[in-house]
């Protein structure tokens, strides 16, 4: 009677366990779901990012923000934009990104995007970016999560360098 007991325990138990397996929840970053990010960055890159900077009395910043939809869990595609101002004159310019975010083991966040520049002023290139990136997804709640990670933007005109950053996110899953 108790090999039977020890048996059928272990078969509830084993039964459950492949459930479980079966069921894996991704939580906020699974198929259906929404994601809002700002991040800090850099204005430098065609930001869409927040960023502050101010040397000899001029004072550049940027705002910015990303949203993205989960298509598949773990994958959601992203669109960002941002504005910037470069304190000198009257030189603004506006930022687009385009991209994909991959979650890898469910922490990992991996990314490559499409950034594009336009400037307020015509005689000056406007610069786009390929970017690729990296870090690690904290969730500090079931909703919202920091991501610190690196990113390196390569540029796609040769008026403008490639540039590396080291970045943090914060994300708000809905």
């Amino acid at each position: 009677m108790k090999k039977l007991m020890l048996m059928a325990a272990l078969a509830v138990f084993g039964l459950s366990n492949v459930n479980a397996q079966d069921e894996h929840d991704h939580g906020p970053i699974q198929k259906g779901k929404w994601l809002i990010e700002i991040n800090t960055g850099s204005y430098a890159t065609g930001s869409t990012a927040f960023s502050l900077a101010s040397s000899d009395g001029e004072t550049q910043w940027s705002v910015g923000a990303e949203g993205g939809y989960f298509v598949m869990d773990n994958l959601a595609l992203k669109a960002g934009f941002g504005y910037q101002d470069y304190g000198s004159g009257d030189l603004t310019s506006f930022a687009y990104k385009i991209g994909a975010k991959y979650y890898i083991a469910d922490k990992f966040p991996v990314g490559v995007d499409f950034t594009g520049v336009s400037y307020s002023e015509g005689n000056i290139k406007d610069p786009s970016y390929v970017g690729v990136e990296g870090g690690y997804a904290w969730f500090i709640s079931p909703k919202v999560s920091i991501e610190p990670k690196v990113r390196y933007n390569i540029s796609t005109n040769d008026t403008y360098d490639d540039a590396f950053q080291a970045l943090i996110g914060f994300a708000i899953h809905l």
